[in-house]
């Protein structure tokens, strides 16, 4: 069995032509979510992954084995329900409801502009519908969002991610503009 122990976000620095040729291995979320699984890539090679613990594998998403070689992981269509909201009488807030009530209940979940991806659950199902969303069982890859305190590198859809190359973290950067600076009672902070 081939070990792999490296992990490259997305390919990133690996020419084009290194992707292509590269081996895939088609994972769905319940084993892209571990840190540690086997599988077998697209030219039959057993491969045992081991990464660090707590390390989410994504689609798009490149291990480099022992050897040298890469596999290019893509995330394999699993039943996922998408949700989306009723062109008759609601509006694209009520997807921001439902991220919100799913969210309570840490639920695992793809945000998309226009619909949001959840696992199977027949209760959940029944909760959106109540809330007047449309949800549907589907065959599709599913990307949850890997919550707050996981990576900064943020994902658009369509195999394009970028690190902002910021910080969030407080003083550095542009002060934020105040429209109306007469109503700012800033109690002295600058």
């Amino acid at each position: 069995m081939l070990t792999a122990n490296k992990l490259m976000p997305l390919g990133r620095g690996l020419a084009p032509v290194l992707l292509k040729r590269a081996a895939t291995i088609e994972l769905d979320w319940d084993i892209r979510q571990k840190s540690r699984f086997d599988a077998t890539d697209s030219q039959g090679r057993q491969i045992g992954v081991f990464l660090p613990r707590g390390t989410a594998v994504r689609g798009g998403d490149v291990l480099v084995a022992e050897d040298g070689s890469l596999v290019r992981v893509i995330a394999a269509p699993q039943p996922v329900l998408r949700i989306t909201h009723c062109t008759a009488h609601g509006t694209p807030f009520d997807l921001t409801r439902a991220a919100y009530h799913l969210g309570n209940r840490h639920v695992p979940i793809e945000l998309r502009p226009d619909h949001l991806k959840i696992e199977p659950d027949h209760v959940l199902a029944d909760m959106l519908r109540s809330m007047h969303l449309i949800v549907v069982a589907v065959e599709e890859a599913f990307e949850p969002e890997s919550g707050a305190y996981g990576s900064h590198e943020h994902s658009h859809g369509g195999g394009h991610s970028h690190d902002h190359g910021h910080s969030h973290s407080g003083s550095k950067g542009p002060k934020p503009l105040v429209l109306a600076p007469e109503l700012l009672d800033d109690h002295g902070h600058a």
